[in-house]
């Protein structure tokens, strides 16, 4: 008499759960690292494409390309290249009226020269002119029109500011400043200042661009 074999019963592996869990967290991270690898290729790849392009031509007066050096940044012991000419920055004026801020920087060929100054200010772009002093000129900003040298200068502006000194400029290290500004009908300017209460002193400029000139640092 044969026996019977009993079924062979079928087994089923369950995976746990936390396997499965780093499976899928290893697959992305796979994934988050091949799609940054392939941005910083794409990137990099984008920038020597750049690089190897041609400037394009810039106007090398435009306001935003200072080719010889920051104006914002000039101090006392800097040396200005105007062409031919050049000059040491002596001393500079750091002014300030009402939140509004320029400076005002002095600058002689030599000591017996007459003195030279260079305003710079941003309003909103930087706007800088080139002032000589005219101890000649005997004058009050007291009329709205003021004629020099033949030209006629119509009121701009004034006002009352504050100044810290820097370098030699003749001044107190910290004082007041009245100024007069005018200006002519084609663009030159003439200017009037009273430090701290005392005499007028009378300049004549004109704008410049800011690429029209080299700094180069003092320090």
């Amino acid at each position: 008499m044969s026996k019977t074999r009993p079924a062979t019963e079928t087994k089923q592996t369950v995976v746990p759960s936390e396997l499965l869990i780093a499976v899928l967290v290893f697959i992305v991270v796979v994934l988050v690292t091949v799609l940054v690898i392939r941005t910083r290729t794409n990137k990099t790849q984008k920038q020597q494409e750049q690089s190897q392009q041609p400037a394009a031509p810039r106007d090398p007066f435009a306001a935003d390309q200072n080719t010889g050096g920051d104006p914002e940044t000039i101090k006392a012991g800097d040396l200005l290249e105007f062409g031919n000419e050049k000059f040491f920055v002596r001393g500079t004026l750091r002014i300030s009226e009402g939140g509004y801020d320029w400076a005002e920087h002095f600058f002689q060929a030599d000591a017996s020269a007459t003195r030279m100054w260079l305003s710079v200010e941003r309003d909103p772009d930087v706007q800088v002119a080139r002032w000589r002093d005219r101890p000649d000129l005997d004058i009050e900003p007291k009329a709205r029109t003021i004629t020099v040298d033949g030209t006629d200068y119509d009121l701009v502006e004034h006002g009352t500011a504050s100044y810290r000194s820097e370098g030699t400029t003749g001044l107190n290290e910290k004082g007041g400043v009245d100024y007069v500004d005018y200006e002519s009908g084609d663009g030159r300017l003439l200017a009037f200042e009273r430090f701290d209460h005392g005499r007028w002193e009378v300049s004549t400029g004109e704008t410049i661009p800011t690429g029209s000139f080299t700094i180069y640092s003092g320090s």
